[in-house]
């Protein structure tokens, strides 16, 4: 009896807690909003530039070393053949001004970015987010620090060797000229004498030199010597330019085509040159942007 009342009891008890209303459930309740700002994105610390992976390929890629040193070897081994070739010249109908019978032989040479590597200055423009300027590059080449490219000091050593006049010509200023040499000395490049170097500021009698043209400098070594080869990353490096635009470039130097890599030894230079402003009408006082849109017209997209 007294199970039966405990059952009883328990029951009443638990059927009394299933009566019993459920609580009304907590409604849903959304996070509140974050307020707190997000993090900002990092930015470049270096502004986009047209020109970075150019001195980037510049400096770092190996098959930019190995070009440089491809040229000079296939032009050191062709060069003594060159000489022993009475009729061999290269130089243009217009630069050669003088009969070269019997004339001693000489090898022209460009210096910057054909013999001196100035990237490091390339490289401060772009971390600047500046452009060119004179005062600037003439502190750079003061500091006579540019490196001998791959290839170059072998070539001119070879040559100076087999009594080959090596010949600099270059458009740096005129007061440069001591600097240049002490840099040139520094790479290891033989130098014979401020004979061998042919600044911008050199004069050359009865011919006009226009602007920064190297014509006049290369009759001027017509007269002294015959010239196996030339070497260069500007077409002006090996002959003058008149008209300054991408058409013309290809038309004047169409002749002389079968001379490139046997007389004339052209070199990679991504990074300036007289072939950028032929693509914005030679107008570097235009802005910027708009230089860079005229870029960006002149390129193929099939």
């Amino acid at each position: 009896m007294a199970f039966r009342l405990i059952t009883t009891a328990l029951a009443v008890a638990l059927l009394s807690g299933c009566a019993k209303a459920p609580e009304k459930p907590v409604p849903f309740a959304p996070a509140a909003p974050n307020t707190t700002p997000p993090a900002a994105v990092a930015t470049p610390a270096i502004a986009a530039d047209d020109n970075l992976n150019a001195v980037a390929w510049s400096q770092t890629a190996i098959e930019h070393d190995l070009i440089y040193l491809q040229t000079y070897r296939d032009a050191e081994a062709r060069l003594l053949p060159a000489m022993h070739n009475g009729k061999w010249d290269a130089l243009s109908k217009t630069d050669r001004v003088q009969a070269f019978k019997n004339l001693p032989p000489a090898v022209i040479l460009d210096i910057d970015e054909t013999v001196l590597d100035n990237s490091p200055y390339q490289a401060r423009v772009i971390k600047s987010g500046g452009e060119f300027n004179e005062a600037d590059w003439a502190a750079w080449c003061k500091e006579t620090q540019a490196r001998a490219l791959p290839g170059a000091v072998e070539f001119t050593r070879f040559a100076a060797s087999h009594g080959i006049a090596v010949i600099y010509i270059s458009n740096r200023a005129k007061d440069l000229d001591q600097v240049t040499l002490l840099n040139l000395h520094k790479a290891g490049l033989p130098v014979s004498g401020p004979q061998a170097f042919l600044g911008l500021g050199t004069i050359v009698e009865n011919c006009e030199q226009a602007g920064s043209e190297k014509g006049c400098r290369r009759q001027l070594v017509s007269r002294h010597y015959r010239v196996l080869m030339q070497f260069g990353d500007q077409l002006g490096d090996f002959l003058d330019i008149p008209a300054n635009t991408v058409a013309a470039r290809r038309q004047i130097v169409e002749p002389y085509l079968p001379w490139i890599g046997t007389r004339w030894f052209v070199l990679p230079n991504p990074t300036y040159g007289s072939w950028e402003p032929a693509l914005f009408n030679n107008d570097y006082s235009s802005p910027r942007e708009l230089r860079r849109k005229q870029k960006l017209d002149a390129l193929r997209y099939q």
